[in-house]
């Protein structure tokens, strides 16, 4: 049960309403502090709707900041959002043996976008090496929007955590078809 209440549009001022365009748990939440939600919205919306980054590498990034923490949440909506970005069942498990430190059939940029995912995740900032990989394949703007997606998203699962936000009945299936199994962080 999440620590705050979860809200619909009837509770909130007029002026408010729209911020619960998209009604999920995460947003019903978010809403208790409306200026908050709707600053929180507008980094978010850049990065899933106005970044040029390539949008499967960044729901790829995100569903591995997801993976490695655990977040049941933020792991099972970017499922589901990651699929209509062209993220394939075998990208979400090749995460899966890419985090365990196992061979997969991903791109070399891919894996690196995944590395780079973990190393900010766990270890604050992407390391030279994985940043010349980075750079080799994209330029300096898409390099940008991928470290903030990554900030913003690691920031996302600690809210999300912080705030004990439940997963949606609708998205449960997503963590049956690909369970989140124990990483070391």
């Amino acid at each position: 049960m999440a620590r705050v209440p979860y809200l619909d549009r009837s509770q909130l001022a007029p002026e408010d309403q729209e911020l619960l365009a998209r009604v999920i748990n995460l947003n019903r939440a978010l809403v208790n502090s409306p200026g908050g939600a709707r600053n929180f919205s507008r980094l978010g919306g850049y990065i899933r709707s106005r970044s040029p980054l390539n949008p499967r590498l960044r729901e790829m990034a995100i569903l591995q900041v997801g993976y490695l923490v655990r977040s049941e949440y933020e792991y099972s909506h970017h499922i589901k959002i990651g699929r209509e970005f062209g993220v394939s069942d075998d990208d979400i498990r090749a995460i899966a043996a890419d985090t365990a430190g196992n061979t997969s059939s991903l791109a070399p940029l891919d894996r690196a976008v995944l590395r780079a995912a973990r190393e900010m995740t766990t270890g604050l900032a992407v390391r030279p090496d994985t940043w010349a990989e980075l750079a080799a394949g994209l330029n300096n703007q898409d390099l940008v929007d991928l470290v903030l997606t990554i900030s913003f998203y690691s920031g996302v699962v600690r809210l999300l955590a912080s705030l004990e936000i439940d997963v949606e009945d609708e998205y449960r299936h997503y963590l049956d078809e690909f369970p989140l199994a124990t990483v070391k962080t």
